[in-house]
């Protein structure tokens, strides 16, 4: 094997584990600060959640196609097998889920600072959006595993 493919493919299998652990560890420590309904609290958790999105899901979601579209061509793979065309179309669904989401963050992190500042309880628009970030992130981690199947089995 050459050294290209095995580097190509080490960045690949090291984006696919940042996604999937960035992903939910950023769930897991968003869903930990809501139960205690502190503002200071979520406040805090989502500004780290955002910096977190930003430096290593955002890298991450830029590198897999690249290095994926690499691999493809060393590979003799074609965009016509299957297990390419559904990673590809799940690759795109999983982002249609995740850029609201980070938008959502946005919006929960501001909204959580301003009720930390004033002293306030966390305002009805903050729950709205945090079911709208909960419900959306099922589709999009369901999607991940999903695409970690079909790059292990390779199904035709």
């Amino acid at each position: 094997m050459s050294h290209l493919y095995l580097t190509l493919k080490l960045i690949h299998v090291i984006g696919a584990a940042v996604l999937f652990g960035t992903g939910l560890g950023i769930a897991f420590f968003m869903f930990m600060a809501h139960r205690t309904r502190d503002p200071a609290a979520i406040a805090h958790t989502a500004r780290v959640v955002v910096i977190a999105d930003a430096i290593f899901t955002a890298t991450a979601v830029v590198l897999q196609p690249l290095t994926g579209w690499g691999l493809m061509l060393i590979t003799g793979f074609s965009l016509f097998h299957f297990w390419i065309k559904a990673t590809l179309v799940l690759y795109v669904f999983i982002g249609l889920c995740w850029l609201p989401v980070v938008w959502i963050q946005l919006r929960m992190r501001d909204l959580a600072v301003a009720a930390a500042r004033d002293g306030t309880a966390l305002p009805p628009r903050y729950f709205a959006y945090y079911r709208v970030w909960f419900w959306l992130g099922w589709p999009a981690f369901t999607g991940v595993i999903v695409i970690f199947v079909l790059m292990l089995w390779k199904p035709q």
